[in-house]
């Protein structure tokens, strides 16, 4: 949120001395939205003496000496906001908690700044997207992004360990916040969130977990297909639909030959482009 206001200060000022810019502030949930965002932000900047909050709207007028930033806080649990953020002009948004955020919307979201200003009223001083949160899993997009792809226009920040003497924030948290946080929790999770490393973090029970074994369930040598058996086809719908090619086999092992997966695929198409090669 400082990120935004120091931005908003250097935007030129219009023809009228004001340095006006436009904001999307954007959380996953309305409840993330409003009891951790917007509250946080009205910490930093009270309403009663840096501008208007219209509760109604959830948009704040920021007004501070020549400064105008208008702040639209959305929540993507929300269609309305959804499509009212997709029809935005915006200077630059802020996506708090990125990982919980679709990519897609981010993708959007890259289409709808460097708007506001109009460049017949002088354009952007500086146009972006801002993000924070924590790490996500190896398999995300937003890593494969930032990771992988690393476009020119992207810049990665990485805070050092909770644990380490370096560690953001320490001022503002008890000297145990940290190690209160670590105990008793996995690995995984201490990597993600103490540490603050790529990682997944598991939520719940797993439906084997405990019981599969890597030596026991896969195989040590490829598994061929029985002509003489019928094929056993277990599908997971969606816009990522997935498909699992399996037989029974005489003496009552479960085999599973195949895994099909794909990404932002209709049923039809996945059926002829993936599915079907597979069974000729």
């Amino acid at each position: 949120m400082l990120e935004i206001f120091q931005r908003a200060l250097a935007q030129t000022p219009g023809k009228d001395g004001i340095r006006r810019s436009r904001w999307a502030v954007i959380r996953n949930t309305y409840p993330q939205l409003k009891d951790t965002t917007i509250r946080t932000f009205q910490q930093w900047f009270p309403p009663e003496r840096c501008g208007k909050y219209n509760i109604s709207t959830h948009d704040y007028i920021l007004q501070i000496g020549d400064v105008c930033a208008e702040i639209l806080f959305r929540a993507l649990d929300r269609p309305d906001q959804v499509a009212n953020l997709l029809s935005l002009e915006l200077t630059g948004a802020w996506l708090n908690e990125f990982k919980e955020i679709p990519f897609a919307v981010f993708e959007a979201i890259q289409g709808r700044v460097d708007r506001y200003p109009a460049k017949k009223d002088g354009g952007c001083t500086w146009t972006g997207i801002i993000m924070d949160s924590n790490p996500p899993d190896t398999d995300s997009k937003y890593y494969h992004y930032f990771e992988e792809t690393s476009p020119d226009n992207a810049r990665l920040f990485k805070q050092p360990s909770g644990l380490s003497p370096q560690a953001e924030n320490l001022d503002n948290l008890s000297g145990s916040y940290y190690g209160n946080l670590a105990s008793g929790k996995s690995q995984d999770f201490i990597d993600v969130y103490v540490h603050g490393k790529y990682g997944y973090v598991k939520e719940g029970k797993g439906v084997y977990d405990g019981s599969y074994n890597d030596d026991i369930h896969v195989s040590k040598e490829p598994l061929t297909v029985n002509t003489a058996i019928p094929l056993i086809l277990g599908f997971d719908f969606g816009l990522t639909p997935a498909c699992v090619l399996c037989q029974v086999t005489p003496r009552g092992g479960f085999n599973v030959l195949e895994e099909l997966i794909s990404d932002n695929m209709g049923l039809k198409q996945f059926i002829q482009n993936r599915l079907k090669p597979q069974l000729l």
